[in-house]
């Protein structure tokens, strides 16, 4: 399917590495230009977008701490600045501390909040207002299943990922009439790069079980639906929470 998004700007957040980067190339090759941010991976920040123009698309690294609400806004000036408009924001970018709840610290509940919750308010604010004056737009935020099921040592990333869940929906009702659609994407396990592979090898008979397709996901799995509801094939899409899980869970 040609999705057809030529002359759209993209920010992904956390589009440096993994399901960020590879949603980053994908679109791409549909015709985006992205905005790949990166907190402190700028060199594979910079690798993606290497990709991308070998690839003969159009990309540019931005340096931002999504926890911080005035370098967000800096990121968005200097986008619209750079290419005119901003027209899909990913809310990738994302923080786990995988720990018992009553081992946690304050000072882990704060990490996790600014990043996953914080992270995704701070980028909506920044984007909606410009969306808005153009009449149209796309914001897809991606969330763990722990945020609609529950899951063992994962409660602080899990309820802020739901609250991103009700942001969005809310979202979705206040933005419609300018045209914006705003949906979840909702995540089982995906491997990446950067997982543990001590970890997932030692455990993977185990994990899989949980998973009807016998197989854990991959950033190849994710992207495709992702750069789905960016286009305007999607445009009677808002306010929904889709899972990509391989049937992990499925309520």
């Amino acid at each position: 399917m040609d999705l057809n998004l030529n002359g759209k700007v993209a920010l992904v957040t956390g589009g440096g590495r993994d399901t960020g980067g590879q949603i980053a190339e994908t679109l791409a090759a549909e015709g985006a230009i992205v905005a790949v941010n990166y907190r402190k991976s700028k060199d594979e920040a910079d690798a993606v977008v290497k990709a991308i123009e070998a690839a003969g698309g159009q990309a540019k690294a931005y340096q931002a701490d999504i926890g911080h609400y005035n370098q967000v806004t800096a990121m968005v000036d200097q986008i619209v600045a750079d290419f005119g408009h901003v027209d899909i924001l990913v809310n990738n970018a994302g923080y786990v501390v995988y720990k018992k709840f009553v081992e946690t610290t304050p000072e882990e509940w704060k990490a996790q909040i600014d990043t996953c919750l914080y992270g995704a308010i701070h980028c909506c604010h920044a984007v909606a207002p410009h969306m808005i004056k153009q009449n149209g737009g796309r914001i897809i935020s991606l969330v763990g299943d722990s945020s609609r099921i529950g899951e063992a040592n994962l409660a602080l990333a899990a309820a802020a990922r739901g609250g991103t869940i009700a942001l969005g929906k809310s979202l979705a009702r206040e933005l419609g009439r300018a045209n914006v659609c705003v949906n979840t994407v909702s995540l089982g396990l995906v491997q990446t790069a950067h997982s543990d592979a001590e970890f997932l090898e030692k455990h993977m008979d185990k994990i899989v079980k949980a998973y009807p397709v016998r197989r854990i996901g991959t950033p190849d799995d994710i992207a495709p639906m992702v750069a789905f509801l960016s286009s305007d094939e999607a445009s009677w899409i808002t306010g929904q929470v889709i899972s990509v899980n391989g049937g992990f869970s499925m309520v």
